[in-house]
């Protein structure tokens, strides 16, 4: 195996590790209005991701990173093609960011509750956006012969891609359902089950669909296998979370977002982005690399601080391990306006 196919099984780990973690985070973003009946839940729900959301998302950071080092005209065709909804997204990433710092510094009703719509919708607009970029990515665009993405904003948005965000958002909100019965105690941890089954038969008529849609396109024997995992998974975290195994559900939920993401690379795999326009423009995994000294450079410093991340991050999930629930909220915040919802 040459270095650069080894730098694109990188790449594809490190977006299949964000979105397995960002993913949960997505969804209990989109749970805050879904699930949660008012603001002492929301809090709840907010706080299961607390402390780790911001950690989720160094993923991305290494994944972007990692991509403009190793293949740099897949990064450049990529990030000036696809560049209005990955600005929407990188938007939507600040505003939420902003807006988990910001809602608990006054105890306002309407400046509360506008960060919380804040979480809401920069949650679920990213959760529909990834699975259009990435639906894209592995369908092909219009690239031409000098490498540029040649086709409109409008031409992002055709059936296949819609249905890949679709595809995201209901796996995301899932896995994040999921996380909230694992995270959680009380009434807010049965209606969490309760929303995680009818997500995960939302999802599972989706993602058969787009999945299938994949393989029937450019699928591969390998592309399949993940394919057969991925449905496998969540078939079995539906059946966990029936019996109430929060932590085999989860497992579940995100071995189905792993083989998913795999499947799409392994699709993708010898390209980076085929071209809709001529096959012989597609970008693919030699012609897109950086030169071998790159790749052997990044490949040393990939070795030394990859494990330095995965130890520290995982000694954060190990810390706040713990469940909580309404009852761990802070007093005042239970003395809610009547009207609140």
């Amino acid at each position: 195996m040459h270095l650069h196919d080894v730098w694109f099984v990188l790449i594809a780990v490190l977006w299949t590790g964000y979105f397995f973690l960002e993913g949960f985070d997505f969804g209990i973003g989109v749970l805050t209005r879904l699930l949660a009946r008012d603001r002492a839940e929301r809090r709840v729900l907010i706080n299961t991701i607390g402390p780790v959301w911001d950690g989720n998302e160094v993923w991305l950071l290494t994944a972007a990173g990692g991509t403009f080092a190793a293949f740099p005209d897949w990064y450049a065709t990529l990030f000036s093609g696809f560049y209005l909804p990955l600005l929407a997204i990188l938007v939507c990433l600040i505003v939420r960011g902003v807006a988990f710092e910001y809602r608990h510094k006054r105890g306002e009703e309407r400046w509360q509750r506008g960060w919380e719509l804040a979480i809401f919708w920069t949650s679920l607009l990213p959760a529909f956006l990834w699975g259009v970029v990435f639906a894209n990515i592995v369908h092909g665009v219009a690239i031409d012969q000098q490498k540029n993405y040649v086709g409109s904003v409008g031409d992002l948005f055709k059936p296949y891609a819609l249905l890949g965000g679709l595809v995201t958002l209901a796996l995301f909100t899932f896995h994040g359902a999921v996380f909230a019965a694992l995270k959680t105690v009380g009434e807010i941890r049965g209606r969490a089950r309760a929303m995680a089954r009818w997500l995960g038969l939302v999802t599972a008529v989706l993602a058969v669909a787009f999945l299938g849609w994949t393989q029937a396109h450019q699928g591969t024997g390998w592309s399949l296998v993940a394919f057969a995992v991925a449905v496998l998974a969540l078939l079995g975290a539906l059946v966990a979370n029936q019996l109430a195994r929060e932590g085999w559900a989860f497992s579940l939920s995100g071995l189905t977002v792993v083989a998913a993401v795999a499947m799409l690379f392994l699709a993708l795999f010898p390209n980076v982005m085929p071209s809709t326009l001529n096959p012989a423009y597609s970008l693919t995994v030699s012609g897109a690399a950086s030169s071998a000294y790159t790749l052997k450079v990044m490949s040393v410093v990939a070795a030394v601080f990859t494990p330095l991340v995965l130890l520290y991050q995982g000694w954060t999930y190990w810390v706040f391990r713990k469940r909580i629930g309404v009852q761990h909220i802070p007093a005042a915040d239970h003395a809610l306006p009547a009207a609140e919802a």
